[in-house]
């Protein structure tokens, strides 16, 4: 499996719960821009809309080869398609638990794109502090050890 964009926020700004993985519905530029490596997730979120999963604000650029493509939105709203029963399954916990969907990233699995996102919980400011804080005393402890 390929990695296309890879968000890189998510781990940081989420307690990431549970993973899904779905595939995005593309056109055919935007299959090749995405193969490409144009791709990117910064920003981006997903929606629950009229029992459908939405990318929000993922940037797939312009296939240039493709030629002239005058109404191209990189940013448009992409599908992403997923189970029933999984997406019953986030329903039921994003109404409840307060929870939202964050992507994690975009890649090729067979030649198909997809994408994979997580179920999470936002972090405070203070987890976010004690996460950078732990990583410094970790990497202190290596510097030690390798003296």
């Amino acid at each position: 499996m390929e990695s296309l964009a890879i968000n890189k926020r998510a781990e940081y700004d989420y307690d990431l719960l549970e993973t899904f993985e779905g595939g995005l519905v593309l056109t055919g530029a935007e299959v090749k821009a995405a193969k490409a490596g144009h791709v990117q997730l910064k920003g981006a979120f997903i929606m629950f809309r009229d029992n459908e999963i939405w990318l929000k604000n993922a940037l797939i650029s312009r296939y240039e080869p493709a030629g002239p493509q005058d109404s191209y939105d990189s940013y448009r709203n992409r599908k992403i398609l997923i189970r029933r029963r999984d997406i019953n399954k986030l329903v039921g916990k994003l109404n409840t638990q307060g929870l939202t969907l964050v992507p994690i990233r975009v890649y090729l699995n067979r030649n198909l794109v997809k994408v994979s996102f997580a179920l999470a919980r936002g972090k405070k400011q203070y987890e976010k502090r004690a996460v950078i804080k732990k990583r410094d005393i970790d990497r202190q402890i290596r510097e030690k050890m390798l003296e």
